[in-house]
């Protein structure tokens, strides 16, 4: 595989790949393990190929012709198509700077093999037997000039040398025009088929991104249905909150009424106070008097007690309310939130389904 007419001007380690030749879209791996992949001159037939080995069996073996182009379609894949193997090559490197310099060298060298075939085309011209038209192969002209038979003959030699300068100039412009059409065919086949590619791929990404928008969507109907199950736990809880609130409204009325209370009898105290230095003659009035004052003080602490005690009741019942109330609050933005992403969601589905 390795003439010794051929030297090798560049080396690279890859993962070789072939197109599967059933689908035209698998890649089918050469190897196991990295292969080393050269660019290889040939002096003598001023060729370039790329080879590789693997083993005993050359696993590529591609010459580099004009018309060839090395397509990168990852960071670090890249690919060309050789139409006389019939097949296309594919090259995964370890970094993205191989693939450039991969790259690189290909252009390199598929340009000096078009200098190499516009050479080989213009000697190819120029020993043509078709070109090499004599002055003996031209019809005379017949047109004659008035001057004389010397001049006539001028005229007929200038004639053919510019039928012969015509003829090899639409020679060279059909063998041009062929070769431009040429490079122009198989660089579209090539594109369309590099576009196909990506076409293909970007439809397995899309179909993924509709299994993973399906797989959130359900996640966000399920978080949604854990939330209305909340809201509705909530509501319950501020039915029962109602309930409590008509409960804080007894207490606040008793309370008032209690305030009341104690007032008639901080009342009644000064009245019983001050009327208790004109009642020192009678001592069992004074001792009930004294005795009534003790209960009333009982029963004034004993009020006061209880205003404390509902107050505190009271206060706890409104930081619990309060709580109940920004916990709904907090549960009700969440919802709004889910819903617009829900919304957001289906109408990005909407529109997937629709191109």
């Amino acid at each position: 595989f390795f003439p010794c007419r051929e030297q090798p001007i560049f080396s690279t380690r890859a993962h070789v790949f072939q197109i599967d030749p059933a689908t035209k879209r698998n890649w089918i791996p050469a190897s196991k393990h990295a292969l080393t992949v050269s660019y290889f001159y040939d002096a003598t037939r001023n060729v370039y190929r790329i080879i590789s080995v693997g083993g005993t069996k050359a696993i590529i073996n591609s010459t580099i012709t004009p018309n060839m182009t090395f397509t990168k379609t990852s960071q670090k894949f890249g690919q060309w198509a050789d139409s006389r193997a019939n097949t296309v090559y594919g090259l995964g490197f370890a970094s993205e700077q191989h693939l450039s310099q991969f790259a690189e060298k290909f252009q390199e060298v598929k340009e000096a093999a078009r200098l190499a075939r516009e050479k080989s085309q213009d000697k190819t011209e120029l020993t043509n037997p078709a070109l090499n038209i004599t002055s003996h192969q031209v019809l005379p002209s017949p047109i004659i000039s008035s001057n004389g038979p010397g001049e006539d003959k001028l005229f007929r030699s200038q004639s053919a040398d510019v039928e012969i300068t015509t003829e090899k100039e639409r020679l060279k412009k059909m063998l041009s025009e062929g070769s431009v059409s040429e490079v122009q065919w198989e660089a579209e086949f090539f594109s369309l088929q590099d576009n196909n590619n990506k076409l293909v791929a970007a439809l397995h990404e899309a179909n993924a991104n509709v299994d993973q928008w399906k797989k959130q969507l359900a996640a966000y109907q399920e978080e949604t249905e854990s939330l209305r199950q909340r809201v509705a736990e909530l509501e319950s809880q501020g039915a029962h909150d109602s309930s409590s609130d008509n409960n804080k409204e007894e207490l606040s009325q008793t309370l008032e009424e209690l305030e009341l209370l104690i007032k008639a009898k901080d009342e009644e105290i000064q009245m019983l106070k001050s009327q208790r230095c004109g009642r020192w003659e009678a001592e069992g009035e004074r001792e009930e008097t004294l005795q009534k004052l003790q209960e009333l003080e009982a029963r004034n602490a004993e009020l006061e007690q209880r205003l404390r005690l509902a107050e505190q009741s009271l206060a706890e019942s409104l930081a619990e309310r309060e709580k109940l109330h920004h916990e709904v609050t907090k549960v009700a933005e969440i919802m709004d939130v889910k819903v617009f992403e829900l919304s957001e969601l289906r109408q990005g589905l909407a529109k997937l389904v629709e191109s």
